[in-house]
């Protein structure tokens, strides 16, 4: 596969992780923390620059991976993806929004969303009826992160204008939200 031309990525790993009752971010599975898993995806896909956005504790251990600390978990994923987005170069063109609590993505379902690129200025996961992340958006509509607030992402505004919304079939990669969640991928 091609890496794509000019594709970021942020990774949105700041969460409280209050269901998982610890740092989920730095649970194990196959021997490695989950936001790791991740991390693999998109270098695998070929995006860069990698951002993960994270607690400010919670340093990566890698040269391609740039850490943007968010000091206010609680004021939800709105914030973090604002915070990721203040550090996309000017360079890049879309930018694929993912979560670093989905470790069971890989490269193949992101370049299945980067090659639905180019009729629409979002390009989503569809699986169950459902759209939601991971999420490619184009530098058009990078303003888009600025209007939710608290916990809701993206999620409202793609759901109000489906017809900006490329939804591309896909098996959907395991949210981790809970220690069963983890346990049911093989982890724990």
């Amino acid at each position: 596969m091609e890496p794509p031309d000019h594709v970021a990525a942020v990774i949105l790993a700041a969460g409280e992780s209050r269901r998982f009752g610890s740092p989920k971010q730095l649970a194990l599975l196959r021997g490695q923390p989950l936001l790791q898993h991740v991390t693999a995806a998109a270098r695998d896909a070929g995006l860069t620059p990698i951002i993960a956005v994270v607690p400010p504790s919670l340093q990566i251990d890698t040269a391609d991976v740039m850490c943007v600390p968010n000091a206010n978990p609680e004021l939800g994923m709105s914030h973090s993806l604002r915070l990721g987005f203040a550090a996309i170069p000017s360079t890049v063109k879309a930018v694929a929004i993912l979560l670093g609590d989905q470790p069971t993505i890989d490269a193949e379902l992101i370049h299945c969303l980067i090659a639905a690129r180019g009729s629409t200025p979002f390009v989503t996961a569809h699986a169950g009826g459902l759209v939601m992340p991971p999420v490619v958006v184009e530098r058009s509509h990078f303003d888009a992160v600025q209007r939710p607030s608290g916990d809701m992402g993206l999620r409202e505004i793609l759901r109000a204008h489906a017809d900006l919304v490329t939804p591309v079939d896909v098996e959907w990669p395991a949210d981790v939200d809970t220690m069963a969640d983890l346990q049911a991928i093989g982890g724990g």
